[in-house]
């Protein structure tokens, strides 16, 4: 059996759509792998592409990514509202069939090496790659952002994993890691007020006393007009889409908002989708099938978790 992974980079680039195309080139119409999507956000200024397939055949169109992020993206004349420190700032793989976290750790660690070598590109090391307790956490890093990190990177303690210790004047850095499979989710609020979104991300993020698993905060999306609670569901297993977006719900009833809508950036497993409708269902008195269709999770997903430019390729083992 081949491995297969998810890889998913990130590039700081959501709005310059020749930009994007030229960037993301390498990695589409290739041997062992499939690039599933590219996903760009205007307000985020961001760009969020998803690879699946043999890890292997993935290092080399990675490099030629990394070569024209680095020709294309000046940091130095980024703003969106998505936290960022570099113009590929982040490239996590993750396990889907018979290749271990183990595998995984070492292909991050195999393309961290040459990308430093050859663009000069300091890169850190991140969650199951993590080479000290202080990088296994993305936010941790990427703490001060583009325009902290020339600083940040002079500290012993954040000396890159590859690379030199100090900052690309216009790439900046990356993390490059190995991860379970997470979930990149948005709630959307009918509000423009940032505060609102803010306080319900306080109350659902672990790292304030919420939900352990989760990374949550505000963003306004101008694009569209109102506020998000943006997150990561770091297990989906141990706090599931339905307990965040009904306790958002809970939570914005005390400033008279509603939620409108939400969303999953890139690919989500089958069985987070089916942990959640298993309440959906079980609260209607709908009796539960956990071997429905593929077509058939996707529409009760959109309907019970209001799920917006959803469709079943959004589903991973829908690629396998």
């Amino acid at each position: 059996m081949n491995p297969i992974v998810q890889c998913v980079p990130n590039i700081s680039e959501g709005r310059d759509i020749g930009k994007i195309n030229y960037i993301t080139a390498p990695l589409k119409n290739q041997e062992g792998f499939k690039c599933i999507s590219v996903e760009p956000d205007q307000d985020y200024n961001r760009s969020v592409i998803t690879l699946i397939g043999n890890p292997q055949a993935m290092i080399e169109p990675l490099i030629e990514f990394f070569r024209r992020a680095v020709e294309k993206i000046d940091m130095t004349k980024h703003h969106g509202e998505h936290a960022r420190m570099g113009a590929v700032d982040v490239v996590p793989f993750i396990p889907i069939s018979d290749v271990t976290i183990e595998a995984c750790i070492e292909y991050a660690n195999q393309l961290s090496r040459i990308v430093a070598t050859l663009f000069n590109v300091p890169i850190f090391l991140y969650a199951k790659a993590a080479t000290s307790p202080s990088r296994i956490n993305l936010p941790d890093i990427r703490k001060g952002e583009f325009e902290g990190m020339s600083e940040k990177i002079k500290d012993s303690e954040w000396k890159p994993d590859f690379g030199p210790q100090k900052m690309h004047p216009t790439f900046g850095v990356t993390a490059i890691g190995a991860r379970i499979p997470l979930i990149a989710y948005n709630i959307d609020l009918n509000t423009t007020d940032e505060k609102i979104a803010s306080a319900i991300a306080k109350a659902i993020r672990q790292s304030s006393g919420g939900f352990q698993y989760i990374q949550a905060g505000p963003v306004f999306l101008d694009q569209r007009n109102h506020v998000q609670v943006t997150m990561n569901i770091l297990d989906y297993k141990k706090n599931p889409i339905y307990r965040i977006i009904e306790t958002v719900k809970m939570e914005a009833k005390r400033y008279h908002v509603t939620v409108t809508g939400s969303e999953i950036v890139g690919l989500c497993p089958k069985d987070a989708l089916l942990d959640s409708l298993k309440y959906y269902l079980s609260v209607n008195q709908i009796p539960f099938d956990k071997q429905m269709s593929l077509s058939e999770l996707s529409e009760d997903s959109i309907k019970y978790l209001q799920l917006r430019d959803f469709n079943v390729f959004k589903i991973i083992e829908a690629h396998l």
